[in-house]
């Protein structure tokens, strides 16, 4: 999960389909990190723009005046959604237990590379649109050298979002996987290089967390191939909870919620990296009956 922001508005991203200046142009396979690579949303009013989930801003971020957007980053955001209701629809079926990726999954690595080159590789797959709404086109980017395929990788974040007690099953929109032509991309990157997407935008997620920028999501290698130590389940599960937590926040769910009681599952909006409060570790948006799974919004 990403580090703790000051909510606040964005532009909208726009209409179905649209093209990111930054992210939805760029050529295909290897890009170059540059050391602004992701530029700060600048709004009318002068506030910039970015979502984290845990740790304090960087005393970059804290002037009142927004930086000036870094050239060729987009500054389109996703439309703000409204609140899912605490009722939720019509029940979809059962979910499996763990994922099927959960069961198979090996032990954690004792170690981590801190860094790494900072250049990614775009993964070359496309999929087919899942869920209703506002279709949100997404492509997945890996750092180069880390040991993890690209393809691999946007397989799995392509079940995650298509899983049944997730966004897309429940009417909070549409995602579909592309290697061009984004609306948002997604990229895993060594906790130095991380710190570095996020620190262009004042995000000091401090070498442990993930973030979410104008471009997207940023995820610690650290936390996809680990977990976290307040996670009950596998580091795979894990992965559910950061991309549903992080993809929370690009379909305009800007707020943090807590623990809703003690033995509860923690909702997915939560900073569960954070302690759980009393609650159970959860990766999933909504509960198997179809329920939203809430609590109260950190103010």
């Amino acid at each position: 999960m990403g580090k703790r922001g000051v909510p606040a508005s964005r532009r909208r991203r726009g209409s179905r389909g649209a093209r990111r200046r930054g992210s939805a142009r760029r050529p295909l396979g290897r890009i170059v990190l540059g050391g602004a690579a992701l530029g700060v949303l600048a709004l009318g009013g002068g506030a910039a723009v970015a979502h984290w989930t845990g740790g304090e801003p960087a005393a970059a971020s804290r002037p009142s005046a927004a930086a000036p957007e870094t050239p060729g980053t987009s500054a389109r955001r996703s439309p703000q959604a409204p609140s899912p209701q605490a009722s939720g629809k019509a029940s979809p079926p059962p979910s499996p237990s763990p994922s099927a990726s959960a069961e198979k999954e090996p032990d954690p690595p004792a170690t981590v590379p801190h860094e790494g080159p900072g250049t990614f590789t775009t993964a070359d797959a496309s999929g087919a649109k899942v869920g209703t709404g506002t279709l949100r086109r997404y492509r997945v980017q890996v750092e180069d050298g880390i040991g993890i395929s690209a393809a691999d990788a946007a397989r799995e974040i392509e079940q995650i979002l298509a899983h049944p007690r997730g966004w897309a099953a429940h009417g909070r929109g549409a995602f579909q996987l592309v290697s061009e032509n984004a609306d948002f991309v997604i990229r895993i990157a060594t906790p130095k290089t991380a710190d570095k997407l996020c620190l262009a935008q004042g995000l000091n997620t401090r070498g442990e967390y993930n973030c979410e920028t104008t471009e997207g999501v940023v995820v610690n290698l650290k936390r996809w191939l680990q977990g976290s130590p307040t996670f009950s389940g596998t580091p795979a599960e894990y992965r559910h909870l950061i991309i549903n937590h992080e993809v929370g926040h690009e379909i305009g769910i800007r707020t943090h919620m807590t623990c809703p009681g003690p033995g509860k599952p923690a909702p997915v909006m939560m900073q569960q990296i954070k302690g759980l409060r009393g609650c159970v570790s959860n990766a999933w948006p909504y509960d198997e009956d179809g329920r939203y799974i809430t609590g109260p919004i950190v103010p």
